[in-house]
């Protein structure tokens, strides 16, 4: 059989959202499974209720609204592969999706963008700081009242552009976006500050992407788990099962990072910080825990028992007092 009657492989959809951050994270994704399949991978674009609706995150559902039209595709066969953001993804998995890969994670922190270059401790008393996120609003609030000052928190949506477009019209002092998000469209170097995570908790997740492909799709499946990060997996795994656990009763804001030891390559400790609160800052229930994790990165019972103990930890400690709080 001469080339010319050889058939070229078929393309790989790969379900992404429309924003400019989805498609530069895709794009990404697109090109490791390229090499990875030897398969052209071509980006189909859905649009999600998340991105449709103008109402704010805490009131149309946070976790789901940006993923349920990508999974609908998915069973579908529309597409035969999703790129999300792990953050937005719901904690339960359901049975007929498969979480293929969780690849290296990127920074997790939160970054500042301020007006004339400020970090967040040289903003003014009563500065206005955008952020559409309860967890950041709240730990926001906390930390201007520990330096002896006040911020309003103004809930915002909208794109990246968007969002640091109300700074450079002066219409807020500054705005909070995750770091990762502003690396992988390139403004990553318009951040005045990365704020640390011993001041302001992530959200469990942040900084990492979930492959996700339907699980009869058990070659496709097998294929993309060759992009998944141990270490990241581990780590998220122990977040997600944080919030989990909170999630059973709890929608206040949740913030929460896994560390990781790394001894010759095998994951040693991990330690899991966790945080939930009012979103006015006047009340944070901050704890962290801990253990040695098992050589294998397929036992993961380690960082789901870590999360879940934590979290009942943190309820009895008072998160559950915290209950149904929503911001906005």
């Amino acid at each position: 059989m001469n080339d010319s009657t050889m058939r070229a492989p078929t393309a790989l959809r790969l379900g992404t959202r429309r924003s400019k951050l989805a498609m530069a994270q895709s794009g990404q994704i697109a090109e490791a499974v390229r090499e990875l399949t030897g398969r052209p991978v071509e980006l189909v674009e859905i649009t999600t209720y998340g991105d449709t609706s103008r109402e704010h995150l805490a009131q149309i559902g946070g976790t789901g609204v940006f993923v349920s039209a990508l999974r609908d595709a998915l069973l579908a066969g529309e597409i035969d592969f999703a790129v999300h953001s792990l953050k937005d993804l719901p904690t339960a998995q359901p049975g007929n999706l498969t979480l293929a890969a969780v690849p290296k994670r990127a920074d997790a922190r939160d970054a500042l963008i301020a007006r004339d270059g400020l970090t967040f401790e040289e903003l003014p008393d009563g500065a206005r700081v955008g952020t559409g996120s309860p967890r950041r609003m709240c730990q926001l609030n906390a930390w201007a009242r520990s330096l002896g000052r006040r911020v309003t928190t103004v809930p915002i949506r909208g794109n990246i552009d968007t969002r640091i477009g109300y700074v450079e019209k002066g219409e807020l002092d500054a705005v909070v976006l995750a770091a990762a998000g502003l690396t992988r469209i390139g403004r990553i170097d318009e951040a005045t500050q990365l704020l640390s995570p011993d001041v302001v908790l992530p959200a469990p997740g942040q900084g990492a992407l979930a492959i996700e492909c339907a699980a009869v799709n058990a070659d496709l499946a097998a294929q993309l788990a060759e992009l998944d990060d141990p270490f990241t997996r581990v780590a998220v795994t122990a977040e997600r099962s944080l919030l989990a656990a909170l999630e059973a009763g709890c929608s206040a804001p949740v913030g929460a990072l896994a560390d990781l030891q790394v001894d010759e390559q095998a994951v040693t400790e991990l330690h899991l910080r966790g945080v939930v609160g009012s979103t006015d800052g006047s009340t944070l229930v901050q704890m962290s825990t801990t253990a040695h994790v098992p050589a294998s990165p397929d036992d993961v019972s380690t960082p789901l028992n870590m999360g879940r103990e934590l979290a009942a930890e943190m309820l009895a400690k008072g998160a559950a007092g915290l209950m149904g709080e929503r911001a906005l």
